[in-house]
């Protein structure tokens, strides 16, 4: 009976992202079909823009850098029992703080580096706070609260710029080269791509989210707080406490992703029409990921690829860029139905038991 177990948990474990991600392809491929493009071609190029030369591996690893950050503050809330999608508003302060501390402060490299860092991880976490206050105390849905705060962020930021940093070109003005994570040696081996050293902070905080989550009590709690928040209390967990917390970190990883922005691939914050969208994505990773340190990783890798990729596909296969936004969209819908796949497939265990 165990022997036909097994394959059941394999395949609603680690390959329903590789089923997911495999399905969008095809379904892809056949929308480019419908479209009058040749999907064969089209994802040969699409691979070619990824690969095939160190300029392109450069910017891959650089996008996926936020997107990296972006996801594991998905992840840790909802690994929490908690739906963060203020992690883009969370983004936005992070980046505006870790670029004015970066600008405006003058010290050695060793301290003003990381007090950069840390001022954007601090502005996401103050941002995170706010929702997982309101619903601990006043039980107020963190979804609604957190992507009110985000068009609050996008706002409040662009009028801070507005009011007290503007120099020429509608943005901050350069931060200082001791706060910069920009790297002439890395840029040289890539052919000189934007990549920096900011892909080091990110996989320092997905090893952070690991040790947090499976190797300290406090990650324990968070954890059986999501799980089960009456079973947790009757425990003698601070429930309400724990929420606070866990929104605060996941807020405290997206406002990184934003500092990797203002301290690596830009170097200052312009005035946004818009959301960056890297926080939105965030949701993708997490998803595609399984809301675990390895699997963001991995699929940032993915939506990374595909980003740098897709401008390659539109220059030698003649492809929309559009197009790859579609396949990205069927992967995540294939990823969602396996919620529904595994309710199935745990159906027909049941009854065969």
């Amino acid at each position: 009976m165990n022997g036909k177990k097994a394959p059941f948990g394999k395949l609603t474990g680690w390959m329903i992202p590789v089923i997911a991600i495999l399905f969008g392809v095809i379904v892809g491929a056949f929308i480019m079909l419908l479209s009058g493009y040749n999907p064969i071609t089209a994802y040969i190029a699409l691979m070619n823009g990824i690969f095939s030369n160190t300029y392109n591996m450069g910017e891959t690893i650089r996008s996926m850098t936020p997107l990296i950050l972006a996801g594991l503050a998905v992840a840790f809330a909802y690994r929490t029992g908690l739906l963060n999608i203020g992690v883009e508003g969370q983004l936005i302060v992070g980046w505006l703080a870790a670029v004015y501390v970066g600008a405006a402060v003058e010290l050695p490299m060793l301290l003003h580096l990381p007090l950069s860092i840390l001022a954007g991880a601090l502005a996401g976490a103050l941002w995170g706070f706010v929702p997982g206050l309101l619903k601990a105390r006043f039980n107020v849905h963190e979804v609604i609260v957190t992507i009110m705060m985000n068009y609050i962020a996008l706002y409040v930021a662009n009028a801070i710029i507005r009011a007290y940093l503007l120099v020429p070109g509608e943005r901050t003005d350069n931060i200082n080269s001791t706060a910069s994570l920009q790297s002439d040696w890395l840029q040289s081996l890539t052919d000189y791509s934007r990549l920096h050293y900011g892909f080091i902070v990110a996989i320092i905080a997905c090893i952070i989210m690991w040790f947090i989550l499976w190797k300290t009590t406090k990650g324990y709690e968070l954890r059986a707080v999501g799980f089960n928040q009456h079973a947790s209390n009757y425990a003698g967990m601070n429930v309400k406490g724990n929420m606070i917390l866990s929104m605060a970190i996941s807020g405290g990883f997206a406002g990184v992703a934003g500092a990797m922005e203002g301290l690596g691939t830009y170097g200052y914050m312009s005035i946004l029409s818009g959301f960056s969208g890297v926080g939105f994505d965030g949701i993708a990773v997490a998803l595609l990921g399984a809301n675990t340190a390895i699997g963001v990783l991995l699929s940032s890798f993915l939506f990374g690829g595909l980003q740098v990729g897709a401008l390659t596909m539109q220059q030698q296969a003649g492809v929309p860029t559009e197009l790859i936004e579609i396949v990205i969209a069927l992967i995540i819908f294939f990823v969602a139905s396996s919620y529904m796949i595994r309710w199935i497939l745990n159906r027909i265990k049941k009854e065969g038991v």
